[in-house]
């Protein structure tokens, strides 16, 4: 009898086990109960009716010992027999019924064949992984012959699973897991910062409530040379604060404030103290930079704690290094803060009344940089210039500094001083130290004059380097190129006075030719401007005497610089140029048409080509004094003036040869190196 079989795993897993059975007979057909209104067909077999009845019988037996796994595993065993595999599978994923290795081996049968490899293949193509009411796919349980260790899936017999990520899913992990790291790390960073920033808020800025230092200066006026108008503007200030009536009595008007301007170590702070030693009063003193600080309000604030203890301690001296520091000029776009020292400044050197007895003076080295409000009078009413020592100022100071040095009677302190234009209080007394330090080195029982010239050559030229590897070539080079120097400073009418010319490389030269005034000059002819231009050009004619024009070095850089450096002041803003006229252009040069600028130009190009000119035939008619001295240069390495004129003239120097021949030999020549600049306006330098 054929029967129609219709199965359906999900209506199986789904169907209580008390329903009617799953295969009937009626009118020899068979088919499965539904309790879905759309039921899944499967596979149709042709069974008998005996055959039906016996799996109807084992199923509902089943269904009523679904505790008993022997019972399940004789009902997998009826079906596989019947080839109904699928009914084995649909009723073993069913949680509720009970299994054993029995029932395990048929599953695995029953998967065999179906054609499904694993149990998780058959969860997915089954249909009795169908979703539930709840929504939720239900688990499938894995037969325990699966596990690795025959485990049985329980809670004392865990199944063990391993999982392997595939390799793209690893490398996006560890990306993943770098950009958390990275993202939290900088969000602790960010925290640490905030934190720390608001526990210094709140303990305010470093030494914020600092006590203003106050100091009982000991220099007296005695003590400060060189300055002699100054420190006689200076000596009323003293009198004011001895005894202020003096002044006030016919109604005259104090000052209170007094700027000291001029050039570095010239002695401003110096004087400042001074000051306050003869008038034997409390000193404050504060640096311009000490105002400044990160936190809003702190210089402003510094400012009102200084003048409020000066005039506890009154009469007092209040005196501010640097000035320009926090006096420089406003701009309406800068902001409000960056102003509030200034203006705390303004208010309170206008807040004086003229019998405090507070004298404020304060030092700079740029005044054109300072507000025109803070350098009014009524805030500064004297301005103090402090120019550079003359020669008589430059005695004084050397002999001051010379008390504490051991000297020798033969030293001449007027010859010395002569010898140092343009030097300031602190280079003086730099001068007297290196050459005390220099004796002490010779093991010398005094000071003589000749540590004073090594000490005056090292702090003009720069310190000697005898360890430098210099070939002959370059030597004998460079001494063609100071002897052009040193020629064209001899022989060309203005030119400053020779002072001294070496081969051994000083500071960043080759090589240096030095000139000094013999006595102070503050203005130049034009005479004398195009002396110093001859000489400049005097190492490039020299060089092209004796190499040629093609073999000229670069060494000439400096010379050339300095030269076009002269010229075009000479045309731009001396007036001393018949084509452009008594016009200054430099201030300017921006604002003058092409044609005057083109003009210029043209002007300042041909003073420095007539002067090379005039250069290479002064060398050409000396040429034989040019190979004497460049000769006794090579020999002696450093010449002074007086060996200079006897090595021109063919006569020997009177100082000794060198005892160690320095910068010797020990390679191959290579091309010399550019023109350093030289370390004075009056400097020949080749590098």
């Amino acid at each position: 009898m054929s029967t129609r079989l219709l199965l359906s795993s999900a209506v199986r897993r789904l169907r209580p086990l008390s329903a009617s059975p799953l295969i009937t007979s009626t009118a020899h057909s068979f088919s499965v109960h539904r309790l879905f209104s759309k039921p899944v067909p499967f596979s149709v077999r042709q069974i008998s009716s005996r055959t039906a009845r016996i799996l109807n019988a084992k199923e509902e037996k089943a269904n009523l010992q679904k505790n008993n796994p022997d019972v399940q595993a004789d009902l997998y065993a009826d079906f596989l027999e019947h080839g109904y595999p699928q009914f084995v599978i649909d009723r073993y994923q069913n949680r509720s019924i009970a299994r054993n290795k029995t029932c395990d081996a048929y599953y695995l049968e029953a998967l065999s064949r179906t054609g499904q490899t694993s149990p998780l293949k058959a969860a997915a193509t089954s249909p009795a992984t169908a979703s539930t009411g709840a929504g939720a796919a239900e688990p499938v349980m894995m037969p325990p012959s699966w596990s690795r260790a025959g485990n049985t899936g329980n809670k004392g017999d865990p199944i063990h699973v391993v999982i392997q990520d595939a390799k793209g899913s690893l490398l996006f992990r560890y990306v993943r897991l770098g950009v958390t790291f990275g993202f939290s790390t900088f969000l602790v960073i960010v925290m640490i910062s905030i934190v720390s920033e608001s526990a210094s808020f709140l303990k305010g800025p470093p030494q914020a409530n600092r006590d203003t230092s106050v100091t009982q200066p000991t220099v007296r006026f005695s003590d400060v040379h060189g300055v002699d108008e100054a420190r006689a503007d200076l000596e009323e200030v003293v009198d004011f604060l001895r005894d202020p009536s003096k002044f006030t009595g016919l109604g005259g008007r104090l000052p209170k404030g007094v700027l000291l301007t001029g050039p570095p170590g010239t002695g401003k702070t110096l004087l400042a103290r001074a000051v306050a030693g003869e008038a034997g009063v409390p000193f404050f003193f504060m640096s311009g930079s000490e105002f400044d600080e990160m936190y809003v309000g702190v210089g402003a604030k510094r400012v009102r704690e200084l003048f409020a203890a000066a005039k506890a301690k009154a009469p007092s001296i209040v005196f501010i290094d640097e000035l320009d520091a926090i006096g420089g000029k406003r701009n309406s776009r800068d902001q409000a803060y960056v102003k509030q020292t200034l203006n705390q400044l303004l208010v309170d050197l206008d807040g004086f009344s003229q019998t405090t007895g507070v004298i404020f003076i304060a030092a700079t080295n740029f005044p054109d940089l300072l507000d025109p409000a803070l350098t009014r009078p009524g805030r500064f009413d004297k301005i103090v210039n402090v120019d550079l020592p003359d020669v008589r100022g430059r005695i004084a100071i050397l002999r001051h500094h010379m008390k504490n040095v051991t000297t020798s009677k033969s030293v001449d302190v007027d010859a010395i001083a002569r010898g140092t234009p343009g030097f300031s209080g602190a280079d003086l007394q730099n001068l007297v130290n290196q050459a005390a330090i220099y004796a002490s080195r010779q093991d010398a029982v005094a000071v003589d004059t000749a540590h004073f010239e090594w000490a005056k050559d090292k702090i003009l030229m720069g310190a000697e380097k005898t360890t430098m590897v210099l070939t002959e070539d370059s030597k004998r080079l460079t001494a063609y190129h100071e002897a052009g120097h040193a020629l064209m400073a001899m022989y060309t009418p203005g030119a400053t006075a020779l002072y001294k010319a070496t081969i051994l490389p000083r500071g960043r030269a080759l090589g240096v030719t030095f000139q000094l005034p013999e006595m102070d000059k503050y203005s130049q002819s034009k005479k004398e401007i195009l002396a110093q231009i001859d000489v400049c050009m005097g190492g490039k004619a020299a060089e092209e005497l004796i190499n040629g024009v093609e073999n000229v070095t670069s060494g000439c850089s400096s010379d050339l610089r300095q030269a076009t450096k002269v010229a075009r002041a000479m045309v731009a803003s001396y007036g001393m140029s018949e084509k452009v006229g008594p016009v200054e252009l430099s201030e300017d040069w921006n604002q003058w048409s092409a044609t005057t600028r083109e003009i210029a130009e043209s002007e300042i190009r041909n003073v420095l080509q007539t002067s090379e000119d005039r250069a290479q035939k002064l060398l050409r008619d000396r040429s034989v004094e040019l190979k004497r001295l460049a000769e006794a240069l090579i020999e002696y390495e450093t010449l002074d003036r007086q060996d200079i004129e006897r090595a021109v003239r063919g006569e020997k120097p009177e100082k000794p040869l060198p005892t160690k021949k320095t910068n010797e030999i020990v390679e191959k020549p290579s091309s010399a190196g550019g023109l350093l600049p030289a370390p004075a306006p009056v400097a020949r330098a080749r590098s």
